[in-house]
Protein backbone atom coordinates (compact mmCIF):
# COMPACT_ATOMS: atom_id res chain seq x y z
CA UNK A 1 0.00 0.00 0.00
CA UNK A 2 1.36 3.14 -0.96
CA UNK A 3 1.77 5.76 1.91
CA UNK A 4 0.45 9.38 1.63
CA UNK A 5 2.99 12.33 1.77
CA UNK A 6 2.45 12.64 5.74
CA UNK A 7 2.67 9.32 6.28
CA UNK A 8 6.34 9.50 4.62
CA UNK A 9 7.31 12.46 6.02
CA UNK A 10 6.34 10.73 9.56
CA UNK A 11 8.13 7.81 8.80
CA UNK A 12 11.45 9.80 7.54
CA UNK A 13 11.40 11.81 10.19
CA UNK A 14 11.62 8.54 13.19
CA UNK A 15 14.11 6.66 11.04
CA UNK A 16 16.23 10.28 11.04
CA UNK A 17 15.87 10.18 14.71
CA UNK A 18 16.64 6.78 15.02
CA UNK A 19 20.06 6.98 13.22
CA UNK A 20 21.08 10.58 14.59
CA UNK A 21 19.90 9.55 18.07
CA UNK A 22 19.67 5.64 18.49
CA UNK A 23 15.96 5.89 19.34
CA UNK A 24 13.51 3.09 18.43
CA UNK A 25 10.12 3.57 18.06
CA UNK A 26 7.00 1.54 16.85
CA UNK A 27 5.34 3.59 14.23
CA UNK A 28 2.35 2.36 12.42
CA UNK A 29 4.75 1.82 9.01
CA UNK A 30 6.88 -0.18 10.76
CA UNK A 31 4.73 -2.15 13.21
CA UNK A 32 1.54 -3.69 14.14
CA UNK A 33 -1.10 -0.96 13.97
CA UNK A 34 -1.73 2.13 11.34
CA UNK A 35 -1.38 4.70 14.79
CA UNK A 36 -1.47 8.14 13.32
CA UNK A 37 0.78 10.60 14.98
CA UNK A 38 -0.17 14.54 15.52
CA UNK A 39 2.09 15.21 12.89
CA UNK A 40 -0.91 14.24 10.60
CA UNK A 41 -3.10 16.66 12.25
CA UNK A 42 -5.20 18.32 12.79
CA UNK A 43 -7.82 16.18 12.16
CA UNK A 44 -11.64 15.87 11.13
CA UNK A 45 -13.84 16.34 14.24
CA UNK A 46 -15.04 12.52 15.26
CA UNK A 47 -17.83 11.53 17.97
CA UNK A 48 -18.49 8.00 18.19
CA UNK A 49 -22.22 7.85 18.83
CA UNK A 50 -23.34 6.89 22.40
CA UNK A 51 -23.79 3.65 23.62
CA UNK A 52 -26.98 4.17 25.76
CA UNK A 53 -26.44 0.26 27.26
CA UNK A 54 -23.09 1.47 28.97
CA UNK A 55 -25.47 4.07 31.49
CA UNK A 56 -25.84 1.38 33.94
CA UNK A 57 -24.04 0.64 36.77
CA UNK A 58 -23.07 4.09 37.90
CA UNK A 59 -24.15 2.80 41.50
CA UNK A 60 -22.03 3.87 44.39
CA UNK A 61 -20.32 0.54 46.29
CA UNK A 62 -22.45 -0.23 49.81
CA UNK A 63 -21.20 0.32 53.00
CA UNK A 64 -21.18 -3.40 53.44
CA UNK A 65 -19.08 -4.07 50.68
CA UNK A 66 -15.91 -6.34 51.89
CA UNK A 67 -13.95 -3.69 49.95
CA UNK A 68 -14.89 -0.78 51.70
CA UNK A 69 -14.94 -2.01 55.44
CA UNK A 70 -12.47 -1.60 57.78
CA UNK A 71 -10.29 -4.70 58.85
CA UNK A 72 -7.69 -3.88 60.82
CA UNK A 73 -7.82 -3.82 64.93
CA UNK A 74 -6.40 -0.57 66.86
CA UNK A 75 -3.84 1.28 65.38
CA UNK A 76 -2.95 -0.88 62.57
CA UNK A 77 -2.41 1.09 59.66
CA UNK A 78 -5.45 1.41 56.75
CA UNK A 79 -5.95 2.96 53.92
CA UNK A 80 -2.01 2.91 52.61
CA UNK A 81 -0.63 5.05 49.64
CA UNK A 82 1.92 6.20 48.35
CA UNK A 83 2.81 9.71 46.25
CA UNK A 84 5.86 11.51 44.81
CA UNK A 85 8.44 14.12 45.97
CA UNK A 86 9.26 17.02 43.73
CA UNK A 87 12.40 14.95 42.64
CA UNK A 88 13.15 10.95 42.05
CA UNK A 89 15.05 10.43 44.94
CA UNK A 90 12.43 11.20 47.50
CA UNK A 91 8.27 9.86 47.86
CA UNK A 92 6.08 10.62 51.10
CA UNK A 93 4.18 7.30 52.43
CA UNK A 94 0.85 8.11 53.87
CA UNK A 95 -1.93 6.17 56.22
CA UNK A 96 -4.55 6.18 58.71
CA UNK A 97 -4.54 4.80 62.00
CA UNK A 98 -7.80 4.77 64.65
CA UNK A 99 -11.46 4.89 63.67
CA UNK A 100 -13.24 7.75 62.46
CA UNK A 101 -16.57 9.11 64.11
CA UNK A 102 -19.54 10.75 62.63
CA UNK A 103 -22.31 11.90 65.19
CA UNK A 104 -23.35 14.64 66.91
CA UNK A 105 -21.11 13.97 69.75
CA UNK A 106 -17.64 13.54 68.38
CA UNK A 107 -14.28 13.24 70.30
CA UNK A 108 -10.99 14.45 68.19
CA UNK A 109 -8.32 11.08 68.56
CA UNK A 110 -4.50 12.74 69.61
CA UNK A 111 -2.46 12.18 66.81
CA UNK A 112 0.13 12.10 69.94
CA UNK A 113 -0.62 8.50 70.82
CA UNK A 114 0.52 6.82 67.70
CA UNK A 115 4.10 7.07 66.11
CA UNK A 116 4.80 7.77 62.27
CA UNK A 117 7.36 5.19 61.23
CA UNK A 118 8.21 3.55 57.88
CA UNK A 119 11.01 1.05 57.68
CA UNK A 120 12.21 0.45 54.25
CA UNK A 121 14.92 -0.61 51.70
CA UNK A 122 15.49 -3.07 49.25
CA UNK A 123 15.07 -6.10 50.19
CA UNK A 124 11.86 -7.15 52.54
CA UNK A 125 14.59 -8.50 55.16
CA UNK A 126 15.73 -6.66 56.49
CA UNK A 127 14.26 -3.04 55.87
CA UNK A 128 17.50 -1.37 56.98
CA UNK A 129 16.17 2.05 56.75
CA UNK A 130 13.52 4.11 58.91
CA UNK A 131 12.46 7.63 58.28
CA UNK A 132 9.91 9.19 60.73
CA UNK A 133 7.04 12.17 59.94
CA UNK A 134 4.48 13.78 61.36
CA UNK A 135 0.44 13.08 62.05
CA UNK A 136 -2.88 15.10 62.37
CA UNK A 137 -6.69 15.01 62.38
CA UNK A 138 -9.26 16.91 61.02
CA UNK A 139 -12.69 17.76 61.23
CA UNK A 140 -16.03 18.33 59.26
CA UNK A 141 -18.17 20.58 61.60
CA UNK A 142 -21.36 22.19 60.74
CA UNK A 143 -22.95 24.97 62.56
CA UNK A 144 -26.39 24.04 62.29
CA UNK A 145 -28.40 21.23 64.48
CA UNK A 146 -29.43 18.43 62.67
CA UNK A 147 -26.03 17.80 60.83
CA UNK A 148 -23.76 15.28 62.06
CA UNK A 149 -20.25 16.16 62.66
CA UNK A 150 -16.82 13.92 61.37
CA UNK A 151 -13.53 13.29 62.70
CA UNK A 152 -10.99 11.60 61.13
CA UNK A 153 -8.42 8.74 62.33
CA UNK A 154 -5.02 9.88 62.75
CA UNK A 155 -3.40 10.71 59.28
CA UNK A 156 0.57 10.15 59.14
CA UNK A 157 2.56 11.42 56.44
CA UNK A 158 6.14 9.89 56.25
CA UNK A 159 8.69 11.08 53.66
CA UNK A 160 11.55 8.83 52.63
CA UNK A 161 14.49 10.57 51.43
CA UNK A 162 18.30 9.28 49.14
CA UNK A 163 16.23 7.22 47.61
CA UNK A 164 17.97 5.52 43.79
CA UNK A 165 16.20 6.01 40.81
CA UNK A 166 14.09 2.72 39.06
CA UNK A 167 15.03 1.08 42.37
CA UNK A 168 11.93 -1.06 44.04
CA UNK A 169 11.72 -0.42 47.69
CA UNK A 170 9.81 -2.51 50.52
CA UNK A 171 8.55 -0.67 53.20
CA UNK A 172 6.07 -1.16 56.39
CA UNK A 173 4.24 1.70 58.48
CA UNK A 174 3.05 2.04 61.61
CA UNK A 175 4.41 2.31 65.07
CA UNK A 176 6.49 -1.02 66.39
CA UNK A 177 6.24 0.37 70.15
CA UNK A 178 2.20 -0.77 69.57
CA UNK A 179 2.87 -3.88 67.59
CA UNK A 180 0.87 -2.12 65.59
CA UNK A 181 3.20 -2.50 61.74
CA UNK A 182 1.45 -2.90 58.36
CA UNK A 183 2.41 -5.72 55.92
CA UNK A 184 5.23 -5.42 53.95
CA UNK A 185 4.37 -3.49 50.59
CA UNK A 186 6.54 -1.97 48.09
CA UNK A 187 6.86 0.58 45.08
CA UNK A 188 9.37 1.97 42.30
CA UNK A 189 10.84 5.17 42.39
CA UNK A 190 10.84 7.25 38.92
CA UNK A 191 14.25 7.33 36.81
CA UNK A 192 16.19 10.37 37.12
CA UNK A 193 15.00 13.16 35.01
CA UNK A 194 17.34 13.17 31.42
CA UNK A 195 16.25 13.15 28.03
CA UNK A 196 16.22 9.43 27.50
CA UNK A 197 14.63 8.52 31.13
CA UNK A 198 10.81 7.97 31.65
CA UNK A 199 8.75 6.04 33.58
CA UNK A 200 7.22 3.20 31.21
CA UNK A 201 3.23 3.70 31.52
CA UNK A 202 1.30 6.52 33.64
CA UNK A 203 -2.03 6.16 34.59
CA UNK A 204 -4.96 9.07 33.85
CA UNK A 205 -8.26 8.95 35.63
CA UNK A 206 -10.39 11.97 36.21
CA UNK A 207 -13.94 12.00 38.18
CA UNK A 208 -13.51 8.84 39.44
CA UNK A 209 -15.93 8.28 42.29
CA UNK A 210 -16.43 4.88 44.50
CA UNK A 211 -18.61 3.05 41.93
CA UNK A 212 -19.09 -0.28 40.15
CA UNK A 213 -18.23 1.13 37.53
CA UNK A 214 -15.05 2.74 39.27
CA UNK A 215 -14.24 -0.65 40.30
CA UNK A 216 -14.07 -1.81 36.17
CA UNK A 217 -11.55 1.41 35.58
CA UNK A 218 -9.32 0.41 38.34
CA UNK A 219 -9.06 -3.11 37.65
CA UNK A 220 -8.26 -1.92 33.93
CA UNK A 221 -5.47 0.09 35.11
CA UNK A 222 -4.22 -1.79 37.79
CA UNK A 223 -4.20 -4.46 34.82
CA UNK A 224 -2.01 -1.97 32.68
CA UNK A 225 0.61 -1.89 35.66
CA UNK A 226 1.24 1.68 35.81
CA UNK A 227 4.40 3.47 36.99
CA UNK A 228 2.52 6.36 38.52
CA UNK A 229 -1.53 7.35 38.39
CA UNK A 230 -2.62 10.66 37.98
CA UNK A 231 -6.20 11.45 39.48
CA UNK A 232 -7.49 14.73 37.96
CA UNK A 233 -9.84 16.13 40.54
CA UNK A 234 -13.28 14.92 42.10
CA UNK A 235 -11.88 11.93 44.23
CA UNK A 236 -14.80 10.38 46.21
CA UNK A 237 -18.09 12.34 45.54
CA UNK A 238 -18.58 12.33 49.66
CA UNK A 239 -20.31 15.60 49.16
CA UNK A 240 -23.07 13.70 47.27
CA UNK A 241 -24.53 12.16 50.55
CA UNK A 242 -26.19 13.79 53.65
CA UNK A 243 -24.45 13.58 56.81
CA UNK A 244 -26.91 10.59 57.63
CA UNK A 245 -25.31 8.91 54.75
CA UNK A 246 -28.55 9.63 52.30
CA UNK A 247 -27.30 10.06 48.46
CA UNK A 248 -28.45 11.72 45.42
CA UNK A 249 -26.89 11.37 41.77
CA UNK A 250 -26.99 15.08 41.53
CA UNK A 251 -25.25 17.44 43.28
CA UNK A 252 -26.42 20.61 41.33
CA UNK A 253 -29.89 19.57 42.27
CA UNK A 254 -29.23 18.01 46.01
CA UNK A 255 -30.20 19.00 49.11
CA UNK A 256 -31.66 22.39 48.32
CA UNK A 257 -33.16 22.69 51.64
CA UNK A 258 -30.28 22.44 53.59
CA UNK A 259 -28.54 25.15 55.39
CA UNK A 260 -25.18 23.74 54.26
CA UNK A 261 -23.88 21.74 51.67
CA UNK A 262 -23.48 18.43 53.17
CA UNK A 263 -20.78 15.32 52.84
CA UNK A 264 -20.87 12.20 54.33
CA UNK A 265 -17.02 12.10 55.31
CA UNK A 266 -16.59 7.93 56.01
CA UNK A 267 -17.21 7.84 51.86
CA UNK A 268 -13.38 9.38 52.10
CA UNK A 269 -12.38 6.18 54.50
CA UNK A 270 -14.43 3.89 51.88
CA UNK A 271 -12.66 5.22 49.11
CA UNK A 272 -8.91 4.88 50.95
CA UNK A 273 -9.89 1.31 51.57
CA UNK A 274 -10.98 0.03 48.09
CA UNK A 275 -7.91 1.91 46.45
CA UNK A 276 -5.12 0.80 48.73
CA UNK A 277 -4.20 -2.25 46.68
CA UNK A 278 -3.45 -0.47 43.80
CA UNK A 279 -1.84 2.93 45.66
CA UNK A 280 -0.01 1.55 48.34
CA UNK A 281 2.35 0.31 45.18
CA UNK A 282 2.13 2.95 42.61
CA UNK A 283 2.47 6.19 43.25
CA UNK A 284 -0.59 8.73 43.24
CA UNK A 285 -0.70 12.09 42.26
CA UNK A 286 -3.85 14.18 42.45
CA UNK A 287 -5.04 17.44 42.27
CA UNK A 288 -8.45 18.80 43.69
CA UNK A 289 -11.53 18.97 41.76
CA UNK A 290 -14.97 20.88 42.52
CA UNK A 291 -16.26 18.15 44.37
CA UNK A 292 -13.78 18.52 47.28
CA UNK A 293 -14.60 21.69 48.29
CA UNK A 294 -17.03 20.43 51.09
CA UNK A 295 -17.49 23.69 52.62
CA UNK A 296 -17.84 23.37 56.86
CA UNK A 297 -17.72 25.75 59.29
CA UNK A 298 -15.77 28.84 59.21
CA UNK A 299 -15.81 29.17 55.70
CA UNK A 300 -13.18 25.81 55.67
CA UNK A 301 -12.86 24.20 52.68
CA UNK A 302 -11.11 21.37 50.68
CA UNK A 303 -9.91 20.43 54.37
CA UNK A 304 -10.42 16.45 53.10
CA UNK A 305 -8.50 16.49 50.75
CA UNK A 306 -5.64 18.83 51.92
CA UNK A 307 -5.22 16.34 54.97
CA UNK A 308 -5.70 12.85 53.79
CA UNK A 309 -2.83 13.32 50.43
CA UNK A 310 0.98 14.48 50.51
CA UNK A 311 2.05 16.54 48.42
CA UNK A 312 4.60 17.85 47.23
CA UNK A 313 4.12 21.25 47.47
CA UNK A 314 7.07 22.48 50.05
CA UNK A 315 9.40 20.61 47.45
CA UNK A 316 8.14 22.59 44.36
CA UNK A 317 8.27 26.12 45.91
CA UNK A 318 4.67 26.08 46.44
CA UNK A 319 2.69 27.12 49.64
CA UNK A 320 -0.45 25.07 49.05
CA UNK A 321 -2.13 21.97 48.41
CA UNK A 322 -3.64 22.87 45.52
CA UNK A 323 -0.99 23.92 43.39
CA UNK A 324 2.55 22.19 42.75
CA UNK A 325 4.68 20.43 40.75
CA UNK A 326 7.36 17.65 40.25
CA UNK A 327 9.40 15.66 38.01
CA UNK A 328 8.60 11.88 36.80
CA UNK A 329 12.09 11.14 34.77
CA UNK A 330 11.92 13.52 32.08
CA UNK A 331 8.59 14.69 32.26
CA UNK A 332 7.88 17.68 34.50
CA UNK A 333 4.04 17.68 35.45
CA UNK A 334 2.49 20.85 36.86
CA UNK A 335 -0.70 20.40 38.90
CA UNK A 336 -2.76 23.88 39.13
CA UNK A 337 -5.77 24.48 41.11
CA UNK A 338 -9.26 25.87 39.09
CA UNK A 339 -10.92 26.84 42.51
CA UNK A 340 -8.14 29.36 44.22
CA UNK A 341 -7.29 32.41 43.06
CA UNK A 342 -5.50 32.44 39.45
CA UNK A 343 -5.42 35.29 38.22
CA UNK A 344 -2.27 37.47 37.38
CA UNK A 345 -1.53 39.08 40.96
CA UNK A 346 -1.89 36.08 42.40
CA UNK A 347 -0.15 33.66 44.61
CA UNK A 348 -0.71 30.85 42.06
CA UNK A 349 -0.18 32.79 38.98
CA UNK A 350 3.36 34.14 40.29
CA UNK A 351 4.54 30.35 41.68
CA UNK A 352 3.49 29.53 37.72
CA UNK A 353 5.75 31.75 36.43
CA UNK A 354 8.67 31.08 38.57
CA UNK A 355 7.73 27.35 38.18
CA UNK A 356 7.99 27.56 34.19
CA UNK A 357 10.95 29.89 34.59
CA UNK A 358 12.96 26.95 36.24
CA UNK A 359 12.34 23.67 34.13
CA UNK A 360 15.28 23.13 32.25
CA UNK A 361 13.95 21.55 28.80
CA UNK A 362 17.42 19.66 28.24
CA UNK A 363 16.95 17.87 31.60
CA UNK A 364 12.78 17.48 31.20
CA UNK A 365 11.90 17.92 27.54
CA UNK A 366 8.15 17.25 28.15
CA UNK A 367 6.22 19.92 30.00
CA UNK A 368 2.65 18.28 31.07
CA UNK A 369 0.00 20.33 33.13
CA UNK A 370 -3.17 19.41 34.59
CA UNK A 371 -6.47 21.16 36.34
CA UNK A 372 -9.83 19.52 36.84
CA UNK A 373 -12.21 21.75 34.56
CA UNK A 374 -11.09 21.61 31.14
CA UNK A 375 -10.73 25.00 28.79
CA UNK A 376 -11.25 23.25 25.23
CA UNK A 377 -14.66 20.88 25.65
CA UNK A 378 -17.48 20.62 23.23
CA UNK A 379 -19.83 18.82 25.71
CA UNK A 380 -22.68 20.95 27.06
CA UNK A 381 -22.07 20.40 30.59
CA UNK A 382 -19.60 22.79 32.33
CA UNK A 383 -19.25 24.56 29.23
CA UNK A 384 -16.56 27.44 28.87
CA UNK A 385 -17.01 27.33 32.70
CA UNK A 386 -13.60 28.52 33.37
CA UNK A 387 -12.82 30.55 30.69
CA UNK A 388 -11.76 33.34 33.20
CA UNK A 389 -8.89 30.82 33.76
CA UNK A 390 -8.04 30.32 30.32
CA UNK A 391 -7.92 34.32 29.79
CA UNK A 392 -5.25 34.42 32.92
CA UNK A 393 -2.94 31.36 32.21
CA UNK A 394 -3.52 30.38 28.24
CA UNK A 395 -1.00 32.42 27.11
CA UNK A 396 1.54 32.19 29.99
CA UNK A 397 1.17 27.98 29.22
CA UNK A 398 1.89 28.34 25.70
CA UNK A 399 4.71 30.24 25.40
CA UNK A 400 6.63 27.88 27.33
CA UNK A 401 5.76 25.29 25.20
CA UNK A 402 3.45 22.78 27.26
CA UNK A 403 3.32 19.68 25.19
CA UNK A 404 -0.40 18.57 27.09
CA UNK A 405 -3.03 18.95 28.99
CA UNK A 406 -5.15 16.94 31.22
CA UNK A 407 -8.38 17.72 32.51
CA UNK A 408 -11.40 16.05 33.96
CA UNK A 409 -14.91 17.31 34.93
CA UNK A 410 -16.62 16.70 32.18
CA UNK A 411 -18.02 13.10 32.23
CA UNK A 412 -16.56 11.48 28.95
CA UNK A 413 -13.55 11.83 26.65
CA UNK A 414 -12.98 14.13 24.46
CA UNK A 415 -9.45 15.06 22.37
CA UNK A 416 -8.45 18.04 21.03
CA UNK A 417 -6.19 19.04 18.13
CA UNK A 418 -3.47 21.04 19.27
CA UNK A 419 -4.77 24.51 19.83
CA UNK A 420 -4.43 28.25 21.39
CA UNK A 421 -6.89 30.64 22.07
CA UNK A 422 -9.47 28.63 19.73
CA UNK A 423 -7.37 28.56 17.06
CA UNK A 424 -5.61 25.41 15.75
CA UNK A 425 -2.22 25.75 16.00
CA UNK A 426 1.22 23.06 15.54
CA UNK A 427 2.56 25.01 18.65
CA UNK A 428 -0.70 24.87 21.07
CA UNK A 429 -0.85 21.91 23.45
CA UNK A 430 -3.05 19.01 23.11
CA UNK A 431 -5.67 18.82 25.29
CA UNK A 432 -7.29 15.74 26.42
CA UNK A 433 -10.35 15.87 29.25
CA UNK A 434 -10.72 12.01 30.50
CA UNK A 435 -13.36 12.73 33.08
CA UNK A 436 -14.79 9.59 32.46
CA UNK A 437 -13.38 7.75 35.43
CA UNK A 438 -17.04 5.88 36.33
CA UNK A 439 -18.35 8.25 38.95
CA UNK A 440 -22.10 8.11 40.64
CA UNK A 441 -23.29 11.58 38.42
CA UNK A 442 -22.83 9.38 35.48
CA UNK A 443 -21.65 10.21 31.58
CA UNK A 444 -21.91 13.59 29.84
CA UNK A 445 -23.67 12.84 26.71
CA UNK A 446 -24.92 15.99 25.28
CA UNK A 447 -22.99 18.12 22.58
CA UNK A 448 -22.77 22.31 23.19
CA UNK A 449 -23.35 22.27 19.22
CA UNK A 450 -26.26 20.16 19.12
CA UNK A 451 -29.72 22.10 18.78
CA UNK A 452 -31.07 23.66 21.64
CA UNK A 453 -27.95 22.55 23.58
CA UNK A 454 -25.88 25.67 24.01
CA UNK A 455 -26.25 27.51 27.26
CA UNK A 456 -26.51 30.87 27.98
CA UNK A 457 -23.43 32.92 28.61
CA UNK A 458 -24.62 33.77 32.04
CA UNK A 459 -24.52 30.89 33.30
CA UNK A 460 -20.59 30.85 33.09
CA UNK A 461 -19.77 33.43 36.28
CA UNK A 462 -16.35 33.15 37.88
CA UNK A 463 -15.99 34.30 41.61
CA UNK A 464 -12.51 34.44 41.60
CA UNK A 465 -12.37 37.23 38.69
CA UNK A 466 -15.57 38.64 39.73
CA UNK A 467 -17.03 38.93 36.29
CA UNK A 468 -17.77 37.19 33.23
CA UNK A 469 -15.18 36.22 30.37
CA UNK A 470 -17.22 33.85 28.13
CA UNK A 471 -18.74 36.01 25.65
CA UNK A 472 -19.67 35.20 22.22
CA UNK A 473 -16.54 34.50 19.72
CA UNK A 474 -15.48 37.74 17.83
CA UNK A 475 -13.64 35.86 14.83
CA UNK A 476 -13.49 32.50 13.41
CA UNK A 477 -16.49 29.59 12.33
CA UNK A 478 -18.35 30.87 15.36
CA UNK A 479 -17.78 34.58 15.43
CA UNK A 480 -20.84 36.11 16.95
CA UNK A 481 -21.76 33.18 18.72
CA UNK A 482 -21.42 32.11 22.22
CA UNK A 483 -21.57 28.34 20.54
CA UNK A 484 -20.23 26.43 17.40
CA UNK A 485 -23.01 25.08 15.66
CA UNK A 486 -21.14 21.58 14.26
CA UNK A 487 -17.99 19.95 16.19
CA UNK A 488 -15.73 22.27 16.80
CA UNK A 489 -12.75 22.27 14.92
CA UNK A 490 -10.26 22.02 18.10
CA UNK A 491 -12.47 18.94 18.92
CA UNK A 492 -10.61 16.33 17.37
CA UNK A 493 -11.95 13.36 18.98
CA UNK A 494 -14.96 13.01 21.58
CA UNK A 495 -17.05 10.03 22.83
CA UNK A 496 -19.29 9.29 26.01
CA UNK A 497 -17.60 6.38 27.80
CA UNK A 498 -16.51 5.44 31.18
CA UNK A 499 -12.66 4.41 31.16
CA UNK A 500 -9.02 5.61 31.55
CA UNK A 501 -6.05 6.79 29.49
CA UNK A 502 -2.38 5.73 29.43
CA UNK A 503 0.69 8.04 28.57
CA UNK A 504 3.96 6.26 27.32
CA UNK A 505 6.65 8.58 26.68
CA UNK A 506 9.30 6.85 24.45
CA UNK A 507 11.43 9.88 23.82
CA UNK A 508 12.13 13.15 24.27
CA UNK A 509 10.09 13.95 20.97
CA UNK A 510 7.48 10.97 20.74
CA UNK A 511 4.48 9.38 23.07
CA UNK A 512 1.65 7.39 22.85
CA UNK A 513 -1.30 8.43 24.13
CA UNK A 514 -3.86 5.47 24.61
CA UNK A 515 -7.36 6.21 25.88
CA UNK A 516 -9.07 2.68 27.01
CA UNK A 517 -12.99 2.10 27.26
CA UNK A 518 -14.80 0.02 30.24
CA UNK A 519 -16.71 -2.16 28.18
CA UNK A 520 -13.86 -3.15 26.39
CA UNK A 521 -10.76 -5.86 27.04
CA UNK A 522 -7.26 -4.52 27.02
CA UNK A 523 -6.59 -5.52 23.70
CA UNK A 524 -9.04 -3.00 22.48
CA UNK A 525 -8.32 0.62 22.28
CA UNK A 526 -10.99 3.39 22.36
CA UNK A 527 -8.67 6.19 21.09
CA UNK A 528 -4.72 6.17 20.38
CA UNK A 529 -2.28 8.21 19.28
CA UNK A 530 1.11 9.65 19.08
CA UNK A 531 1.86 12.91 20.21
CA UNK A 532 4.82 14.51 18.81
CA UNK A 533 6.82 17.32 19.86
CA UNK A 534 8.57 19.88 17.49
CA UNK A 535 10.45 22.45 19.70
CA UNK A 536 13.18 23.62 17.54
CA UNK A 537 9.84 24.29 15.47
CA UNK A 538 7.61 25.66 17.96
CA UNK A 539 9.87 27.51 20.18
CA UNK A 540 13.33 28.56 18.71
CA UNK A 541 11.03 28.86 15.84
CA UNK A 542 13.56 27.47 12.85
CA UNK A 543 12.22 27.67 9.81
CA UNK A 544 10.98 24.26 8.77
CA UNK A 545 11.59 22.25 5.52
CA UNK A 546 8.93 21.22 3.05
CA UNK A 547 8.27 17.66 5.27
CA UNK A 548 6.74 20.06 8.81
CA UNK A 549 10.04 19.48 10.86
CA UNK A 550 12.99 21.71 11.65
CA UNK A 551 15.98 21.72 9.86
CA UNK A 552 18.56 19.40 11.40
Amino acid sequence: MMMGFRETCTVFLVLLLELIHGYDIDLPARGKKNIPSTLDGPFEPVTIPLDVSLRGLALDLPDIDPRVRRRVKGFEPEQISVSLSATHDSVWISWITGESQIGYNITQLDPKTVGSIVRYGTSKYPLSHEATGYSLVYSQLYPFEGLQNYTSGIIHHVRLTGLKPKKRYYYRCGDPSKAAMSDTYSFKTMPVSGPKSYPKRIAIVGDLGLTYNTTTTISHVTSNKPDLFLLIGDVTYANLYLTNGTGSDCYSCSFPDTPIHETYQPRWDYWGRFMQPLISQVPMMVVEGNHEIEKQVGNQTFVSYSSRFAFPSKESGSHSTMYYSFDAGGIHFIMLGAYVAYDKSADQYKWLEKDLAEVNRSRTPWLVATWHPPWYSSYKAHYREVECMRVEMEELLYSHGVDIVFNGHVHAYERANRVYNYTLDPCGPVYITVGDGGNREKMAIEHADEPGNCPEPSTTPDEFIGGFCATNFTNGPAAGKFCWDRQPDYSAFRESSFGHGILEVKNETWALWTWYRNQDSLSETGDQIYIVRQPDKCHLQYKSNTCGFAAI
